[in-house]
């Protein structure tokens, strides 16, 4: 029979298993799962998808020729009563007209409609590698403010430490009081950074949400520890691997393609199109039934006013598209340097933080808060080497998040440079 401990005890039992299954999913924040998820429901990804289809649609109605017209009607000779059958002149028409563009327009202007697709679909593989670039940097961003909580946590236990020996020492009246209210105003003041970091946590995750499309408030987890990417490239070869595979550059060539055969298409407008008309008309008694059989040809009479601006519009838009490559070249050129500059920077800074600051200030903190013990060091200097070395450990893992969001970015630019990355931790 159940009593009420052992009913208390086997709630508790649950609670502490599903707080620690919980706690076992909140780690399990893939980035894999993060970037699928975010190619799947990407609101602009979506908008973008609907934008191809509808560029791909236009494609055929390019192509198609005008419809077709059909003419219907009666002609009467006279006023004074229905004649259809009595008079010659009397009888129902029935009439079908179709045009035809000059020889070769109808192509050109599919050409047109097919390069703005292939444009677009450009434009779509630039934006899916923008947004699985913003996902990581956003994961990266809350891998960060996770590890800086856990940084804060970490050294709140020589904090204590340097409260706890400044109230021994006041207590023997070796230390003034000063010196316990900084220690307890420091320890403070990592709480304040607690507080702070995790409200950063709540803010990189409702962006995070938006980016991958997923609805609702949940707390997305923390992520695990990213793996250093190693950069094999160096910048020249970067920036012809971006130049060669970048979406943006094939997308920038396929807008002068579709501008250069707007010329083509301009230059055509000049000569006329035509329609042809066939006609039959029913007549009664002794009259025979007639046909016939008509073109009409319109005359391009206001070239100067008409076609001609539109050869000179046409042309000015293929200048136009020619300079916009030539500026997304230099840009990218922009883009790849001062990425690859911050990933050598970060890489020395990383190597100087692991093999020589922070080694060398933990042992400073070390020796401070030994000598703090015996009386041979101050306070604040014990106080200010922890700090140092708090500081020291932040910008480690600051520079190393920086470093993987300038691969990200390097990745985004240029499609295709995955394949001399590995996924060493560092």
């Amino acid at each position: 029979m159940w009593t009420l401990n052992s009913l208390l005890k086997l709630c508790l039992v649950l609670l502490g298993s599903i707080l620690l299954a919980v706690s076992a999913f909140a780690q399990d924040l893939k980035l894999e799962d993060l970037v699928n998820e975010a190619l799947r429901n990407n609101p602009e990804i979506l908008v973008f998808r609907a934008r191809i289809d509808a560029a791909r649609q236009r494609v055929p109605q390019a192509k198609s020729l005008p419809d077709p017209m059909l003419t219907f009607g009666y002609q009467n000779e006279g006023f004074d009563r229905y004649s259809y059958g009595e008079e010659q002149g009397s009888q129902w028409m029935f009439g079908v007209s179709q045009q035809f563009l000059f020889p070769g327009k109808r192509a050109l202007k599919g050409e047109m409609a097919e390069r703005d697709a292939e444009s677009q679909e450009a434009m779509f593989e630039l934006l899916k590698l923008k947004t699985v670039a913003r996902v990581k940097e956003l994961y990266l961003e809350l891998f960060l403010a996770h590890k800086n909580i856990d940084l804060l946590k970490g050294r709140q236990d020589l904090f204590a430490r340097i409260e706890d020996l400044a109230l021994v020492r006041y207590s023997s009246g070796k230390a003034i009081q000063q010196e316990v209210l900084m220690a307890q105003t420091e320890k403070y003041m990592l709480l304040e950074k607690e507080a702070m970091f995790k409200q950063k946590i709540e803010s990189l995750g409702a962006m995070l949400r938006a980016t991958i499309g997923r609805e609702g408030s949940a707390t997305l987890g923390r992520p695990g520890d990213p793996s250093y990417q190693p950069f094999l490239y160096n910048t020249e070869e970067a920036v012809q691997m971006a130049l060669s595979h970048s979406p943006e550059i094939k997308s920038r060539n396929k807008m002068i393609e579709a501008a250069d055969t707007k010329v083509k298409m301009a230059r055509k407008e000049f000569f006329p199109d035509f329609s042809i008309n066939a006609g039959y008309f029913n007549r009664r008694g002794d009259f025979k039934d007639m046909w016939s059989l008509a073109s009409t040809i319109n005359i391009p009479l206001y070239y100067k006013s008409k076609q001609e601006p539109a050869l000179l519009e046409a042309k000015a838009i293929l200048t136009q598209a020619k300079q916009e490559l030539e500026a997304a070249k230099l840009m990218i050129t922009a883009a790849i340097n001062d990425n690859i500059s911050m990933i050598k920077s970060a890489d020395k800074l990383m190597d100087l933080y692991k093999s020589g600051l922070i080694p060398k200030n933990t042992q400073d903190v070390e020796l401070a808060l030994s000598g703090y013990a015996t009386g041979r060091t101050e306070a604040i200097v014990v106080l200010s080497r922890l700090k140092t070395l708090l500081e020291y450990e932040t910008q480690y893992w600051t520079q190393f998040t920086e470093r993987e969001k300038a691969v990200a970015r390097v990745h985004a630019i240029a499609d295709g440079l995955d394949s001399k990355s590995g996924g060493e931790k560092k």
